[in-house]
């Protein structure tokens, strides 16, 4: 970058991207007309101050100062620039596209924002109504009042400083209950199976035993794998037992509508 030799106080610069006055630049950059990251902000500090060098009453403080301005706001644009983003979730990710577990993980968030939300308002509320003593005592009478630091030692300090600067307690999390069972994990361990069995009762698939936690997570399994193709369903009467087939080769078909009676044959239409 070389900059052509100005008659008057204006800093002309030329860079590949753009020739002209480094004010206009500057608006250009800030305008988002041209892309921070193709201007050398070295170049442009080492022209200024060797421009400085060279005529000593070529800058003022004013200058210098809005100079110096503008390449920290052109640094820290590159910087963010640079920088890698965390992905932004859409309305429709946060909502639709997160997991059950996930979407009642947030809920509980939520709810604990609500609660400390309502505990700092009624407190601020609290403290609103307290008018602190600002006025001393009167002159006549301080000699009355009892020095506050009689008693108080250098011990007493250093005791007092070591239980407020003490590291945190380890916070207590027996009482949470662990999340042990999971759709996506059920999800992998029914298509492992279905695919030896090829058919089967939604009991023979508790046959391992699991807790109550883990039937509810599996029958949503099954939902889920039959909404989206997978197995066929069948249960003759209400609470009877529920027939299960498994279509390898429909896994990425439609859902299968089923009749009361008997399976669907996948070729007829």
């Amino acid at each position: 970058m070389t900059e052509t030799a100005p008659t008057d106080q204006e800093f002309l610069v030329d860079l590949p991207v753009f020739s002209g006055p480094f004010r206009l630049l500057a608006e250009l950059i800030l305008d988002q007309r041209m892309d921070v990251c193709d201007v050398p902000v070295a170049s442009l500090t080492e022209a200024f101050l060797r421009r400085g060098t060279e005529e000593m009453t070529a800058w003022s403080l004013e200058e210098s100062t809005w100079f110096l301005a503008v390449c920290a706001v052109m640094l820290e644009l590159k910087v963010g620039r640079l920088l890698p983003r965390p992905p932004v979730e859409s309305e429709e990710d946060l909502l639709g596209g997160a997991s059950p577990d996930l979407l009642y993980a947030r809920t509980i968030e939520l709810a604990a924002f609500r609660v400390a939300a309502e505990t700092i308002h009624d407190r601020i509320a609290e403290a609103a109504l307290m008018v602190p003593r600002v006025a001393g005592p009167p002159p006549e009478f301080a000699h009355l009042y009892p020095d506050v630091l009689a008693r108080v030692s250098a011990g007493d300090l250093s005791a007092l400083a070591e239980v407020l600067l003490a590291p945190p307690p380890a916070v207590d999390l027996s009482h949470v209950t662990p999340i042990r069972a999971t759709v996506e994990g059920a999800l992998e361990t029914l298509r492992r199976r279905l695919a030896k069995m090829s058919e089967a009762l939604f009991r023979d698939l508790l046959d391992d035993g699991p807790e109550r936690i883990d039937v509810v997570v599996r029958f949503l399994a099954i939902l889920e794998l039959h909404r989206q193709g997978e197995v066929e369903l069948k249960q003759a009467e209400r609470f009877g037992e529920i027939e299960i087939r498994w279509h390898e080769a429909q896994v990425d078909a439609q859902p299968v509508n089923l009749e009361s009676h008997g399976w669907d044959d996948p070729g007829e239409s």
